[in-house]
């Protein structure tokens, strides 16, 4: 095989997985419910990201860095509409209001 076919594989690779994170997002920003989601996952899946971007740059490797800096904002953007919806249900408990109702789409 080729030289080529290891970097091929690597784009291939990464956008698949950095696309399959853009769903969650852009359902989370429209409805602004991201009860069902763990924001336990997402604090380890943000630190894999991080982890597997220097991984990348310590190896040199141009399709790890960009695919797992891609992810990491993907993820990480899920991680702070979670931390705000979590916010933001904590203020109104303890205000005694009832939270904001979900947009539905």
């Amino acid at each position: 095989m080729g030289e080529w076919f290891p970097t091929v594989l690597g784009v291939t690779a990464g956008l698949v997985s950095t696309s399959s994170f853009v769903p969650q997002v852009i359902k989370a920003w429209r409805d602004r419910d991201t009860a069902a989601l763990s924001k336990r996952m997402y604090v380890v899946t943000v630190t894999a990201f991080t982890l597997w971007s220097l991984y990348g740059f310590l190896i040199g490797s141009a399709p790890i860095v960009i695919f797992n800096l891609l992810s990491l904002v993907l993820s990480g953007t899920i991680l702070a509409l979670k931390i705000r919806d979590e916010r933001r249900g904590a203020m109104a408990q303890s205000s005694g209001r009832e939270p904001e109702p979900t947009r539905s789409g």
